[in-house]
């Protein structure tokens, strides 16, 4: 459908998930792919484990250039980013740099046009493009806009080196991470291994998940069998890209402790963790995502991202709180 934007015409189309896929997968196409949950890696075992509702991935361009996706779950009358909370911390648009007004105004008019009544965006990050689409001049386009403080997520920037990043910390938390490393090396041997190469994923996540499920009777009712099975195919698919890392803390040679990142551009998302109850003693859960952040600095990885909650120890261990807001849009 053609919407005419000043003077130029903009083309609402709907994308395949193949085209999607193959767009990312041949170079992005100058499109903004910051978001790991809006990446075709992630959406494709999310709808292939819970996407019930009706999807599409609407395509912006204007005069033969591509100024973004939307990818929708439609619903009645009203329109949301695909993804879930339980299992996606934040959403956003796939959009060209500096193009947001232009690629909001066409989706919104287009929306309109199919009925849809309302757009429910999620949680956004601050430097996200849909929180950009949705101020300013783009704002015209929607009737009513409101906004809510959603949840917090935690980041931290890694320095060039672990005696940089322990000099970071506050004094008092410096001290107690050095103290359980120290406590950990006097009880015996032990080691981190990170598991990335997709052979060996299948394995590594029977592994994980044991331990996810054995830490907390919360993260146990959590995992269900449609959770476990996303789980999987999310590390699968990560995997096939060399974007997965499942870090494991092993103590006298057995796993411990384990942390489910994801490295993409640079950033280190720890999307999940667990550990064996019996190295409880040893802070193993804890030293597991320490010993993570080393070997992400060590990589030369730039940014380590806690992803959403508020748990203490995010904040311990060097994060720094990033809002994350909710918008809705009576179009």
């Amino acid at each position: 459908m053609n919407m005419q934007q000043n003077g130029s015409a903009c083309i609402v189309t709907r994308e395949t998930l193949e085209g999607f896929s193959a767009c990312w997968s041949s170079g992005g196409a100058g499109l903004h792919w910051s978001c790991l949950f809006m990446l075709p890696l992630w959406i494709e075992p999310w709808l292939e484990h819970f996407g019930g509702r009706k999807h599409h991935i609407y395509k912006i361009t204007e005069g033969g250039e591509l100024l973004g996706f939307a990818p929708l779950f439609v619903k009645d009358d009203e329109a949301s980013l695909i993804g879930s909370p339980d299992v996606c911390d934040y959403f956003d648009f796939i959009v060209a740099p500096g193009r947001q007004k232009d690629f909001f105004s066409a989706l919104v008019l287009h929306l309109r046009h199919e009925g849809i009544a309302r757009l429910d965006l999620g949680p956004l990050r601050p430097d996200s493009a849909a929180l950009a689409c949705c101020t300013g001049a783009a704002a015209q386009f929607a009737s009513s806009l409101s906004s809510a403080h959603e949840d917090v997520s935690y980041e931290l920037a890694l320095p060039a080196d672990w005696d940089g990043y322990l000099s970071g910390l506050a004094v008092q938390q410096r001290h107690e991470v050095r103290r359980k490393l120290r406590r950990l090396q006097e009880a015996g041997p032990f080691a981190y291994r990170s598991v990335d190469a997709s052979e060996a994923i299948d394995a590594a996540m029977d592994s994980f998940l044991h331990l996810f499920t054995i830490s907390r009777p919360d993260k146990r009712a959590f995992m269900t069998a449609a959770r476990e099975a996303f789980f999987r195919s999310l590390a699968r698919s990560m995997a096939s890209w060399g974007l997965v890392r499942l870090g494991f803390l092993d103590i006298d040679g057995e796993p411990a402790a384990a942390v489910m990142c994801f490295d993409y551009r640079g950033t280190v998302y720890l999307y999940n963790s667990g550990f064996d109850p019996r190295f409880r003693h040893l802070n193993a859960g804890l030293l597991c995502k320490v010993l993570s952040i080393r070997y992400s600095i060590q990589r030369g990885n730039k940014v380590y991202d806690f992803l959403k909650g508020a748990e203490p120890y995010k904040q311990r261990l060097g994060g720094r709180p990033v809002p994350l807001q909710r918008r809705r849009l009576l179009l």
